[in-house]
């Protein structure tokens, strides 16, 4: 690859051949058309794995004739020279496979990137090896790393290095059992990683049994993004581990992921589905007058029922709000229907309350806890109606001779260009984008990017996705925020802020008087 960073880990299939080509170029090639049937029929990304050991210098001198470690015989009665890889590696992306490699040593790094090898993966066996990681970090190749056997600290230690090296890198979670028992398989260390590493793409490398499917499904709903098994053939003669797949035990293995992927859906929460909405429209209860009810009058909840069925049109029991007005005469045991009854607005609190639920939301997706001692400020600068488009929600944590304060905004909010006379402030990102306009110009902020605004600066911010960030500033003075649209300045305070302690659960009917939202 040109450029680090375009490499696309997401959906990634890795074949690890390891030793089943068995030493015969032959019998590689029917692996490779083997398993990368298996990836075209379900329309995956596959990678065709090798591994790469120069056995002249990989293995002591005094074993190379006999050892008692089972590993050397095998590597052994398997070598293969570097043109038949080349053989095996051209076969591979003539079946559209992506290649990819296993140094074992400094010397096949070299030759990896020679023969022009797409990835470079990192074994759990080599995770620590330092010489061998730093050699790899220095190839310009993206890194898939396993991490069986590796504690916390020896992963953290992986994840800086190649963080700091501007290696395009993925982590796999991986067990180095061979074969792995499903009790010890491990899989909630799946969500651990992508939750200790976030945007950090985040695999599995498995040696289960390969005709158990269960894992690589339970593997996609904790958020696997990519997956490696070994993979080869049987013959009459040749026989598999326990822990490799044959192309057919490869389809389906694929065939459950795909499965898994449909099953969980997409994480964004999804619009509702016209069936599912008329199979809880057939459920819930519509409202139905108890009493005749005339024209223009006021109706309380003394004069109405909620009862099933709920009838096309017809206002259902969570629509319900006392004092909607008939506009037209209702019979006993008729329906209510939205044509012939006005609703009255919600009252003020309601607006602000219903954005609360979506900013504590916010902040929990943000990891950002709060003291039970806080006040909140709803700034509202166009009024309460028009606080989902223009506002913010400010939770002062301190103001003393320093001030902190947690700002949230939510999809779509905007803040009016003002400055402070006093205030000297920075901006810092903890969730979400900010895009924040100062003195004219315009950048959009990420999570840990922080921007000064000093006394006497023009700036004003929105955000599309919803945002959370912290405000550090000298002390907050009531009075010393001045807007360009100066329709704000001439409101009272108390007309473009809504001020509580804590949340205002049983505060806000009180400040807003409970006016309507209108």
């Amino acid at each position: 690859m040109s450029e680090l960073d375009e490499f696309n880990f997401t959906g990634l299939f890795v074949f690890d051949m390891a030793n089943n080509h068995q030493g015969s170029v032959e019998h590689g090639l029917k692996v490779v058309d083997g398993v990368g049937a298996a990836a075209r029929k379900y329309g995956v990304r596959g990678a065709m794995k090798f591994q790469f050991r120069q056995l002249d210098t990989f293995i002591h001198p005094s074993h190379r004739e006999a050892s008692d470690n089972k590993h050397i015989p095998r590597f052994q009665s398997t070598r293969m020279h570097r043109s038949d890889y080349q053989v095996l590696m051209d076969a591979a992306r003539e079946v559209g496979l992506l290649t990819m490699c296993t140094p074992f040593d400094e010397e096949s790094v070299d030759i990896i990137g020679e023969m022009g090898f797409d990835i470079i993966k990192i074994a759990s066996c080599s995770a620590e090896d330092w010489p061998l990681v730093e050699k790899a970090s220095e190839s310009g190749l993206p890194l898939i790393c396993s991490t069986g056997g590796v504690d916390l600290s020896g992963i953290d230690a992986l994840n800086s290095h190649f963080t700091h090296r501007g290696v395009e890198f993925a982590i796999m979670h991986c067990v180095s059992i061979y074969p792995t028992p499903p009790e010890l398989l491990q899989l909630n260390q799946i969500e651990a990683l992508r939750h200790r590493y976030p945007g950090r793409p985040i695999g599995w490398s498995t040696h289960e049994d390969p005709n158990d499917t269960t894992p690589v499904m339970m593997a996609v709903a904790k958020g696997a993004t990519l997956f490696e098994r070994h993979v080869g053939i049987e013959t009459d003669e040749i026989k598999l581990n326990a822990y490799s797949s044959t192309p057919e035990q490869v389809d389906r293995w694929i065939e459950a992921y795909k499965r898994a992927k449909a099953v969980c859906g997409d994480n964004e929460r999804p619009s509702s589905p016209k069936i599912e909405q008329d199979a809880i429209r057939s459920l819930k209860r519509g409202v139905y007058a108890k009493e005749s009810i005339s024209s223009g009058e006021p109706i309380d909840r003394a004069q109405v029922y909620f009862a099933m069925p709920c009838l096309e049109g017809q206002i259902d029991s969570g629509m319900w709000r006392s004092g909607a007005i008939a506009s037209s005469d209702i019979g006993v045991d008729s329906v209510l229907l939205r044509k012939n009854v006005s609703l009255p607005a919600a009252p003020a609190e309601s607006v602000l309350k219903t954005a609360v639920h979506e900013v504590k939301a916010l902040l929990n997706l943000a990891n950002v806890p709060l003291n039970s001692e806080f006040s909140t400020e709803y700034s509202h600068h166009y009024g309460i109606s028009k606080f989902r488009e223009t506002g913010a929600v400010l939770i002062s944590c301190i103001n003393r001779e320093y001030c902190k304060k947690i700002l949230v905004q939510l999809p779509g909010q905007g803040h009016p260009e003002h400055f402070h006379e006093l205030k000297d402030e920075t901006f810092q990102v903890l969730f979400g984008q900010l895009q924040i306009q100062v003195d004219g110009k315009q950048s959009v902020l990420s999570p840990g990017q922080i921007c000064l605004v000093q006394p006497g600066t023009w700036h004003s911010f929105w955000t599309e996705t919803g945002v959370v960030f912290e405000e550090i500033s000298t002390r907050d003075v009531s009075g010393d925020s001045y807007y360009r649209d100066k329709s704000i300045n001439r409101m009272e305070r108390s007309e473009r802020k809504t001020i509580v302690d804590h949340w205002g659960r049983f505060q806000l009917p009180e400040v807003l008087g409970n006016v309507g939202a209108e």
